[in-house]
């Protein structure tokens, strides 16, 4: 009697369906995910689009701790018994979400390998990142955040990068992601186009170049 055959399970079709548990949801430019302090109940993945990670003080004040693309996740401190949200997921541009409730996200990954491994990945990426963005904001000039910055999303390093930022990035969401003032980003932009490390032609485009910034020694 021949063996059945094992279905092969596929993480991204998971995570592209609709079924118990899971839901996608659209969200035009500016459309919130999920609120900072709002109960922290599911992990979300980007199917399309762009989301901004923002924390907000008591004060008011905000800051970008993070920008995601495609074939990212967010919202997973759920997972280690978060109770409410750290920050506000908002929508950068019109994008597409996946929402996967907690018992599912538990439930698929302790029964599918191949998608642990992928969310494993996504940790380790992310955790190296942020180890990455804490040591640029401790020793960098603003300067040389505002240049790894456009480098990162050039994509710079990927194959096929840097690649033309065709994402709306105003100098208002730059200066929350670097921790500075818009006007000394815009000096920046325009110090970094008057050497040729950037053009704007509908987009703005980030020459190789640019390293130079972050290669120089500060006195």
């Amino acid at each position: 009697m021949a063996k059945k055959a094992h279905s092969t399970f596929d993480p991204k079709a998971f995570l592209a369906t609709v079924s118990h548990g899971r839901s996608v949801a659209e969200y035009h430019k500016g459309g919130v995910v999920f609120l900072q302090s709002s109960p922290a109940d599911a992990v979300f993945y980007i199917q399309k689009g762009k989301i901004k990670i923002v924390v907000a003080s008591k004060q008011g004040k905000e800051a970008v701790v993070a920008l995601l693309g495609p074939g990212e996740f967010f919202g997973e401190g759920c997972l280690i018994g978060q109770p409410q949200r750290l920050a506000t997921a908002r929508a950068l541009v019109d994008s597409e979400v996946t929402r996967v409730g907690k018992a599912e996200m538990i439930r698929v990954l302790h029964a599918e390998p191949s998608f642990g491994e992928l969310f494993i990945a996504h940790l380790l990426t992310r955790n190296s990142r942020v180890e990455e963005d804490l040591v640029d904001q401790l020793f960098n000039s603003s300067e040389k955040r505002l240049a790894r910055t456009l480098l990162l999303l050039a994509n710079f390093g990927k194959e096929g990068g840097p690649q033309p930022i065709t994402t709306p990035m105003s100098q208002e969401t730059l200066a929350e992601i670097i921790g500075t003032t818009r006007p000394r980003v815009s000096h920046f932009m325009n110090k970094f186009r008057n050497l040729g490390f950037i053009n704007y032609n509908g987009h703005l485009q980030v020459h190789s170049s640019l390293l130079s910034v972050l290669l120089r020694d500060e006195a």
